[in-house]
């Protein structure tokens, strides 16, 4: 199966339209901050500063901004078309959810910009869908046999690694801090358009076991939920990282408690684990099986040679 030409270019102009939204508040945050390197610290979690204002975004905001730019990029030219713009709508879906029920008008509006346009390419990859004109079209291809499976590995360490830390939150919090977590309750403090730290835990465990058994199946639409899985868990692994470079917890590993050594274990894991996905996602899948001897059907055989002359 392939896309059809309007298909991509509706998906395209549905991707843009999210990376612009994604953009324009970055750039308010930018306004309010003064300085891209502030931003990037409040993104990794360093707080220790005024902002004047609520902020808006979070590391997700980046984070989505970056799939929509590539997933313009594979509507229009790549073979994974279909799952690409799934795999961009999805996510989009999930992580916006909580905005309907978030304080704030324009939290509400763009909640609901954006979870029409995450629908919008949802469907157009659905409906988008054709059969191959021609056994020589390019259709999606499966990752090859080691990276997917080493890939699987990892996104399922990595499954299981968040879901553990959530467990351990569980016990250690009251149930009512634990149910805000989830619902972004008023004992929650976090950027307007940042989903509840709860609801990103059990998004990030449905991303990445979703990709894990994908790319251990060596489904067609594996490279394109892995390569996402992928770069959400680069992208928590490097805040927590760089959080730990911030507060120089990184070299006094063995003074920490063990619940912080392991927080900072966690997040060197998961940057070192996101990367490694990506190199082994990102290369070229299997090779397509070659064509039988004998033609597809619907297919015609091609016209036997014509004689030549004798002395030709």
């Amino acid at each position: 199966m392939t896309v059809t030409r309007p298909a991509r270019l509706t998906g395209a102009a549905l991707c843009a339209a999210l990376a612009l939204i994604a953009a324009v508040w970055i750039l308010k945050d930018l306004a309010a901050l003064g300085s891209p390197a502030d931003l990037a610290w409040y993104w990794a979690g360093d707080h220790h500063f005024l902002i004047r204002g609520r902020s808006t975004t979070s590391l997700i905001d980046p984070v989505l901004l970056a799939v929509y730019a590539a997933a313009v990029v594979a509507a229009l030219r790549s073979r994974h078309a279909a799952s690409a713009l799934a795999a961009a709508g999805a996510v989009t879906l999930a992580l916006r959810l909580p905005g309907l029920w978030a304080p704030g008008t324009g939290t509400l509006v763009t909640a609901l910009l954006e979870l029409a346009l995450a629908a919008g390419l949802v469907l157009t990859a659905a409906v988008g869908r054709r059969p191959a004109d021609t056994p020589h079209e390019r259709e999606p291809g499966r990752p090859r046999t080691g990276p997917a499976i080493a890939a699987g590995v990892l996104l399922a360490l990595a499954a299981l690694g968040v879901t553990l830390w959530e467990l351990y939150w569980a016990g250690e919090l009251p149930l009512e801090i634990t149910v805000d977590r989830f619902t972004g309750g008023r004992s929650v403090v976090k950027p307007a358009l940042a989903p509840p730290p709860g609801w990103l835990s059990a998004i990030a465990v449905g991303l990445y076991g979703t990709a894990a058994v994908s790319c251990l199946l060596r489904a067609r639409h594996g490279r394109a939920f892995g390569l996402l899985a992928a770069v959400l868990l680069t992208a928590g692994g490097l805040g927590g990282v760089a959080r730990a470079v911030r507060y120089e917890t990184l070299v006094r590993l063995g003074e920490l408690a063990t619940p912080d050594a392991v927080d900072v274990l966690t997040s060197a894991f998961e940057l070192l684990a996101g990367l490694t996905v990506l190199v082994l996602l990102a290369g070229r899948g299997a090779p397509a099986a070659a064509p039988g001897p004998y033609p597809a059907a619907g297919v015609p055989s091609p016209a036997p040679p014509r004689r030549r002359p004798p002395g030709w």
